[in-house]
């Protein structure tokens, strides 16, 4: 009898273009685990309206993200890839989840604390309850494991403090499922304030590199990374932040150990190690924005995958969704 695979989930928000962060901290690691989980990757749209939008980026944003899904190697064959929204199941466990939340849980989330500072003028109530739609977005799929960076562990934490709570009412309804943390490349950091995380939201452009961004402005960001002023390529994080996380993305974009990167740049100073590091990512990046170019002038085909996407996910959403509805004490649809 063959031993049935583990279900691993992730979205990303089309908040803005994939950076090289979520690359390497998440997604170039998600197309070898098709071999061993059945996994569910979606563009996290309705996550993203908790800040404002242009409506029009919007929609452009998550096919082009789908289509970059697709370009770093996750076969739609293998993978089941899919937009939230196109699945109303999230938003309908979401709710329900809501009624299973603690208020005190909720306003103890750092990224709304977080979130609430960088955008004073909205803070709604998406915002607040967003943590309870994310325990939705892994709940109804039963999944195992759920990649995460360190930042998004504590809501990892919460989706298993409500489904077990749920369950401590119910029986067993949901999965309670565990984080999966990559142990290379989890956590880029940004080039200008290495001691934060690289983000779609960092201040300061030279900070953020896009997977899909051009070539020679790849390589500009890397020139004028933030270093220090010892003139040593030596891995150590507390002390030499920037060029410690020089070294983690050259290690992650060549296969390189810290060892052999700093006996390569011995005696050589930071200016041709920046430049390497630039020069590493522009590569890798390379075929990857121009098999994303390629998929994004064939519109039939990447909507032939999010609605296959929907479907499958849809099917096992709804399964999930009706076992839900009945122990609450709804009447089934």
């Amino acid at each position: 009898m063959m031993e049935q695979k583990g279900v691993m989930l992730s979205g990303i928000q089309p908040s803005g273009e994939l950076t090289l962060g979520s690359y390497l901290g998440a997604i170039k690691n998600w197309a070898e685990r098709a071999d061993q989980f059945d996994c569910y990757y979606f563009m996290a749209d309705m996550h993203t309206i908790t800040v404002r939008q242009n409506p029009a980026d919007l929609r452009r944003r998550t096919v082009s993200q789908l289509a970059a899904y697709i370009a770093c190697g996750l076969d739609p064959e293998r993978n089941t890839l899919f937009i939230q929204s196109h699945v109303p199941a999230h938003a309908q466990l979401g709710w329900i989840l809501d009624c299973y939340t603690m208020f005190g849980e909720l306003s103890r989330m750092t990224q709304f604390k977080s979130k609430s500072a960088a955008h004073a003028e909205n803070i709604n109530a998406g915002l607040f309850t967003y943590p309870c739609l994310m325990a939705a977005d892994i709940l109804l799929y039963q999944a195992d494991y759920v990649p995460v960076g360190e930042d998004q562990k504590q809501h990892c934490e919460l989706t298993r403090d409500i489904a077990e709570r749920f369950n401590a009412i119910y029986g067993p309804v949901f999965k309670v499922p565990e984080p999966y943390i990559p142990k290379m490349g989890a956590r880029v950091m940004s080039l200008t304030s290495p001691e934060n995380k690289m983000s779609k939201s960092d201040q300061d452009p030279n900070g953020c590199v896009y997977l899909l961004e051009d070539p020679a402005v790849i390589a500009k960001k890397f020139k004028r990374a933030v270093t220090d002023s010892e003139a040593c390529v030596r891995f150590d994080p507390v002390n030499k932040p920037g060029i410690s996380n020089l070294m983690q993305i050259y290690a992650a974009t060549t296969g390189r150990s810290f060892e052999a990167i700093e006996a390569e740049f011995a005696g050589q100073g930071y200016g041709a190690f920046k430049t390497a590091v630039g020069d590493s990512v522009v590569e890798m990046c390379r075929p990857i924005r121009e098999e994303t170019e390629r998929l994004l002038k064939d519109k039939g085909y990447l909507e032939s995958v999010y609605r296959a996407g929907a479907e499958k996910a849809g099917r096992i959403a709804n399964k999930t969704l009706r076992k839900v509805y009945k122990k609450v004490g709804f009447v089934a649809p």
